[in-house]
């Protein structure tokens, strides 16, 4: 089993603490988002879990707890979202020169195989144009060389609560040609650094540009990392057709990052977060969340296994569990 922490939040950023509390604990609980009573209990043990994969654009808080996260035996990766945007497009991040730092000292700790970077999303607007990016694009390149061993690329996807929170920004949705184009400039450019290409979800298919088809939730580098083959694994069918990802528990909750980027599709509203991340307990085996008393909690399969649904409700279940 692989778990995903998270497309939903950034857990390194926000929530080591309580993530680090559910390694020691060996379970975490997961409520289904479309579905409120429905809580999956995962298992975490380093023999359940395959690998752990980190979704993050600012893993400076996270760093001081890799070595017992090393310590008790887990294997995991880190995609590493770092874009030349400004404070219009993403208030709550550090300083780029800092994001950078952060970059190299995860790199200097794991290795560039183990910290990929993601490009992700490339924004087309007026003042952002592609040559805008070939030149920022071209000046991170450099900075990261040596750092990572490839950079998954990515463009903006218009889901309806960023269409609404992007209305200010007058972004230009580029054709096949224009994403062609660029791609293959970008990773020219890449390449001189050391830094292989590839696309994320995207239907174009540049693969005579030497650019490959990412899979953010990578079997062979899961496996290369792991020491070990993974048996029985297959695509995740909950992701778009495009995406190639391989099956993973996904640990996180919506609505808990406040980094504030506009283009992000895992926030409904910014408040809602700060909230959420004001109260959250990193005891609480839900992260920002808490058992209410009338959930299903169903065990989460592992490999080749079947589900198993509890009898009783959650206060049953779970009864001076945080």
């Amino acid at each position: 089993m692989i778990i995903s922490a998270s497309r939903r939040s950034d857990i390194p950023a926000f929530y080591g603490e309580w993530f680090m509390n559910r390694l020691r604990a060996g379970e975490v609980l997961v409520r289904n988002p479309m579905q409120q009573k429905q809580v999956s209990r995962i298992g975490l043990s380093p023999e359940t879990v395959d690998g752990i994969v980190f979704w993050t654009k600012n893993p400076a808080p996270i760093l001081p707890y890799l070595q017992e996260i090393d310590a008790m035996g887990y294997r995991y990766y880190f995609l590493f979202t770092l874009t030349p945007y400004g404070n219009d497009l993403e208030p709550g991040l550090p300083e780029k020169s800092m994001v950078i730092e952060t970059f190299r000292q995860l790199s200097g700790m794991i290795g560039p195989e183990r910290t990929v970077w993601r490009y992700d999303p490339v924004i087309l607007t007026p003042e952002l144009t592609p040559e805008w990016h070939l030149k920022a694009f071209g000046r991170l390149a450099q900075k990261l060389s040596g750092y990572t061993e490839r950079c998954i690329l990515s463009f903006l996807d218009e889901y309806r609560k960023v269409k609404n929170r992007m209305r200010q920004i007058p972004c230009v949705n580029p054709d096949r040609a224009v994403m062609k184009m660029l791609a293959e400039q970008l990773s020219r450019t890449a390449a001189g650094h050391g830094i292989r290409l590839f696309t994320c979800s995207e239907d174009i298919d540049l693969s005579g540009s030497g650019i490959g088809h990412s899979r953010c939730i990578d079997r062979e580098l899961v496996e290369r990392i792991g020491g070990k083959p993974l048996r029985n694994m297959r695509k995740d069918h909950g992701q778009r057709k495009e995406c190639g990802c391989m099956e993973s528990r996904d640990i996180g909750v919506y609505d808990t990052c406040v980094h504030g980027c506009l283009y992000c599709y895992a926030v409904s509203a910014h408040q809602a977060a700060i909230r959420a991340r004001h109260s959250f307990d990193p005891s609480s085996s839900i992260l920002c969340d808490r058992l209410r008393g009338d959930e299903i909690i169903r065990t989460a399969p592992r490999k080749g296994k079947k589900a198993v649904t509890a009898g009783s409700t959650s206060e049953d279940l779970f009864a001076g569990m945080s």
